[in-house]
């Protein structure tokens, strides 16, 4: 009997699979802590053959070339990719057998040149499963930007007609298993529901709504920032990324996080963000460790500068130290714990005002007051504080000087990315104040919007 598991990642917005017939198995878009998908092989007793990949992935760094690697089994990319390292090599409607299983590949460019989805069948029940990928997602279909701007177009129309081929060449009860549309930001429009099939997506998907001009003229006009860190996970999964070692940092004394303050390197607090409003080190930055942590984190930084982290306890920094391994960020320079009192190397500590826009409204007249919102460019066109600045948190590091003078107001839309923008401005030696607070009261209070 043919088994579909899936590994989710909810901090990137993706799922991985591992599909067997009760002895042999093969993996789908593995995440890069693979121990995840040897643990459910090993309860099961499960010899993993291949490792498929639907696309070169462009948000995370693959665990597929260490995953075939350590089992040995065979490592299926596109035969269109140019890759530093052996694999076999498939194109479309290239079969592979595994176990009892066949898998078929169909080329469906879009989300990439060389995009491919994978169809399960086996010879009782035909084609029962799609592995879309990037492709196919829930209602929508993955973004078509993250190659180049000068192939945006052609890549869309390609999604199109790759979306509506796997909708005519599939029977209706397939179930569509995609790997982005959880969350990712490789999803070009808001994904529906958990699950799906073929004949869900005849009706529901965006490709399946309209024309090619007409869906190439929607899909574009709606896409939005995403995470800068993309730019790298692309090259890195061309070399054939190794698993990550997940060593120990070294621990930090006060002194030592001084010295690396004073050389400009990033000291990122991973305590909930009204407790870093509080008390925090002087010079570190805010983000809060959760499922969005390694995604703001790589959209934030600049590439390549040292990363200390900074938790309350040793498993904060562990599953932070964990999701940058799945960004590609696998030193971190040190790591410390304990109340922000015992890091600071004097024993003062930093702290700023957190409010909501109720408080924003009954002050909004004073003079001296500078409301920041940080929200990504679509999100501030869509409606904004009339009067506000806009910098995306991503680019308040290098704009701060753009600010004006005064208390500066921080918001985004729930409170999140603005503890970035504050704690990047507190570093920079303003005086902040932090609303966190959701965006929709801004409206509900009677604050003046413009768009």
């Amino acid at each position: 009997m043919t088994e579909v598991i899936t590994i989710e990642t909810p901090a990137l917005g993706d799922r991985s699979y591992l599909v067997h017939d009760g002895a042999k198995a093969f993996v789908v878009d593995p995440q890069r802590d693979i121990d995840r998908i040897l643990a459910v092989a090993a309860a099961r007793g499960l010899e993993i053959t291949h490792v498929l990949e639907t696309h070169i992935h462009n948000d995370y760094v693959t665990g597929g070339f260490a995953l075939a690697g350590q089992t040995g089994a065979a490592y299926v990319v596109a035969a269109s990719e140019d890759v530093s390292f052996e694999r076999v090599g498939v194109a479309d409607r290239d079969e592979i057998a595994v176990g009892s299983l066949t898998v078929t590949a169909l080329h469906t460019p879009g989300h990439t040149p060389g995009h491919l989805c994978y169809v399960l069948g086996d010879a009782d029940a035909g084609s029962t499963a799609v592995f879309t990928g990037g492709s196919m997602l829930y209602g929508a279909v993955g973004r078509t930007d993250l190659i180049s701007p000068d192939q945006t177009e052609q890549l869309t129309r390609a999604q199109h007609r790759s979306v509506r081929r796997l909708a005519a060449e599939l029977p209706a009860g397939a179930v569509v298993y995609p790997t982005h549309g959880f969350g990712s930001f490789c999803s070009a429009t808001p994904t529906t529901g958990t699950s799906s099939t073929i004949g869900n997506e005849r009706r529901l998907n965006i490709a399946m709504r309209s024309d090619e001009d007409a869906f190439v003229k929607e899909l574009i006009g709606g896409l939005t920032a995403y995470p800068r860190y993309y730019a790298h996970m692309g090259p890195a999964n061309r070399r054939g990324p190794r698993a990550p070692g997940l060593v120990e940092p070294a621990q930090a004394d006060p002194a030592g996080l001084q010295r690396r303050i004073a050389a400009g390197e990033w000291i990122v607090d991973l305590r909930e963000r009204k407790a870093f409003a509080r008390a925090h080190v002087a010079g570190t930055v805010s983000i809060e460790l959760g499922d969005p942590f390694g995604t703001y984190l790589g959209w934030t930084i600049p590439w390549g500068v040292p990363v200390t982290l900074i938790g309350d306890r040793p498993e904060q920094v562990a599953e932070a130290q964990l999701q940058l391994t799945r960004i590609g960020i696998d030193e971190i320079a040190a790591t410390a714990t304990g109340p922000a009192g015992t890091l600071a190397s004097d024993g003062t500590v930093s702290s700023y005002r957190v409010t909501d826009f109720a408080d924003l409204a009954a002050e909004w007249d004073r003079p001296g007051l500078v409301v920041l919102d940080v929200r990504r460019p679509d999100e501030w066109l869509a409606g904004h504080l009339a009067g506000a600045v806009h910098i995306p948190f991503w680019e308040v590091a290098q704009r701060a000087s753009e600010v004006p003078a005064g208390e500066v107001w921080v918001h985004c839309a729930s409170g999140f990315r603005a503890s970035i923008g504050a704690s990047v401005l507190d570093r920079a030696g303003r005086q902040v104040v932090h609303i966190d607070d959701d965006w929709g009261q801004a409206a509900r209070l009677g604050l003046p919007l413009s768009s």
